[in-house]
């Protein structure tokens, strides 16, 4: 789970925009860039070589 806190300030590194919390994949997405970005050991992976492409 990740802090809401933590939620509020993040942005995706590619665009800059919002991201939305995935529970239940423990991910957050960047819908703009079809980007989710890993969370390890409740730490946000925000670099765009590590996230994988989503679809529309």
């Amino acid at each position: 789970m990740i802090d809401k806190a933590l939620l509020e300030i993040l942005v995706c590194p590619q665009c800059k925009g919002g991201l939305e919390y995935d529970v239940k994949a423990d991910e957050l997405i960047c819908r703009a860039d079809r980007l989710a970005f890993p969370i390890r050991d409740e730490i946000p992976v925000m670099l765009v070589d590590e996230a994988r492409s989503i679809e529309a």
